[in-house]
């Protein structure tokens, strides 16, 4: 069911002093000798379905429901916002993830644009009128149970996800905190890379006290909620996760959920293997093997990340008002500083 590889022992993680680099904020920039994987080229009949695709988005009487589960309630048009969302690769991600079924592309994309309504993460941060907000999210970030941090040797930025850091009680407040994250660790994404990494360490840490009557590995239906939600409305954005230090526990889990989680997702995932197979040592924490003497520090990590998050919008957002605020711009040219579209729609 699940391919893993032999165990690291934990002597193999250690690294000389000298080597060390002291973190405690995130990478804001992609290391020079790092790069983003050449993009593929479309095939001829990939065009026309994409191009089809757009069309549909560019109706100005397009409306979309204000609710996932609602299709026959309360519509209204899409935003300049959410055709900030609506780029070039956001379509073929969708697309890919339908094998190219055009007709069901479109209805996951009015999904996803009805979710974000709902889930209040439809205004691209919280400064333009989101109401998944910092705030709300504070007290699952206070213990550093997920952390962005560094990029991976395809120049994917990872978010190392702690279950042994947990610090709440199952609530609806730590999928809200995902999907927050989730949100931040795409704001780090260099120009030329849309997928991301995770991490995922369900080592137990002691500096941190157990909740009492919560099992630090969720329950089924969250399990299940967040399956939903990352293959449903981030289609193609994990292109690697890593997992290490999995419990017995975990692994009944990972069984259970296993019948739920798509084949193209469960190709991405990795047991047990060292993780300097996949990230460069000066961007991977010392505890997997890597150089990053990262402690996290809420009141030192935490506003950090939220100002490099909220820098890198504003240049996205500027540089889609600059290029006529169109859906369909390419995540290429946002991200970028090219002055010409590499991508025109």
């Amino acid at each position: 069911m699940f391919k893993f590889g032999s165990k690291k022992k934990e002597e193999a993680n250690k690294v000389a002093k000298d080597k060390l680099i002291e973190v405690e904020v995130p990478n804001e920039k992609l290391p020079k000798d790092v790069k983003p994987p050449k993009p593929k080229n479309l095939t001829a009949s990939q065009l026309e379905m994409y191009e089809e695709t757009l069309k549909y988005f560019q109706n100005k009487d397009l409306k979309i429901s204000d609710k996932e589960k609602e299709s026959n309630g309360k519509k209204s048009e899409i935003t300049d916002l959410e055709k900030a969302w609506l780029t070039r690769e956001c379509i073929l991600r969708y697309l890919r993830a339908t094998k190219w079924n055009v007709k069901e592309c479109i209805e996951r994309i009015i999904l996803s644009l009805s979710w974000r309504r709902e889930f209040g993460i439809a205004n691209v941060g919280e400064e333009n009128g989101d109401t998944l907000t910092s705030s709300i999210v504070s007290k699952e970030a206070e213990t550093g149970k997920e952390v962005i941090l560094g990029f991976e040797n395809d120049a994917r930025p990872i978010l190392y996800l702690k279950p042994g850091r947990q610090n709440t009680k199952t609530s609806h407040t730590q999928v809200q905190f995902l999907v927050f994250m989730l949100e931040r660790v795409i704001d780090f994404m260099p120009q030329g890379q849309d997928s991301l990494a995770l991490l995922i360490d369900f080592k137990e840490y002691p500096d941190v006290p157990p909740v009492q009557g919560n099992s630090r590995i969720p329950p089924i239906g969250v399990g299940r909620e967040v399956l939903h939600i990352l293959q449903t409305h981030y289609p193609e954005r994990l292109g690697k996760a890593l997992l290490t230090n999995i419990p017995f526990l975990g692994w009944t889990f990972l069984k259970l959920i296993h019948p739920f989680i798509d084949p193209m997702t469960r190709e991405k995932l990795v047991f047990d293997k060292p993780f300097t197979d996949y990230v460069p040592k000066d961007q991977l924490e010392v505890n997997y093997g890597g150089y990053l003497d990262f402690h996290y520090k809420q009141s030192v990590y935490w506003p950090k990340l939220l100002e490099i998050c909220a820098k890198s919008r504003k240049h996205y957002l500027e540089r889609f008002i600059k290029f006529g605020s169109k859906i369909g711009l390419s995540e290429f040219d946002l991200r970028g500083d090219n002055e010409e579209l590499m991508y025109p729609v």
